[in-house]
C-alpha cells in the first residue's frame, strides 16, 4: 500500500510529537536491530528512528534500506531522523482514504 499526500500529511502531524524509539549506530542494520524495529512497528505502526552524527549514515538512506527490509512505508526523514509506518494486523491509527 503506497501513502498518498494526505495519508502521509496525516502520519507526519502525529509523528512531530513521537521520540526516537531506536538510534542506529556505525554498525548499521544487524539482524538484532532488524528484529526491534519490527517489533516496534507491531507495537506502535508509526516509528521514529535517529542515526548517531558520527556514524556516517545517511538518514534518507539507512530509511530506504529500512523500508525495503521491514516492508513498512516512508514517512519523513528530518536531519538525522526518519519516520516509517507500517499498519499492524490489529491497526491502531486510523488512517483518513
Amino acid at each position: 500500500m503506497a501513502l498518498r499526500g494526505k495519508q502521509r500529511s496525516y502520519l507526519k502531524s502525529l509523528s512531530n510529537s513521537l521520540e526516537p524509539v531506536l538510534i542506529i549506530g556505525k554498525n548499521g542494520f544487524t539482524d538484532n536491530v532488524i528484529k526491534q524495529l519490527d517489533d516496534a512497528l507491531e507495537a506502535r505502526e508509526l516509528i521514529k528512528i535517529k542515526c548517531l552524527d558520527n556514524s556516517g549514515l545517511d538518514a534518507k538512506e539507512v530509511a530506504s534500506e529500512a523500508v525495503r527490509l521491514l516492508r513498512a512505508e516512508f514517512v519523513q526523514s528530518i536531519g538525522s531522523k526518519f519516520t516509517i509506518y507500517r499498519a499492524a494486523k490489529e491497526p491502531k491509527i486510523n488512517i483518513p482514504k
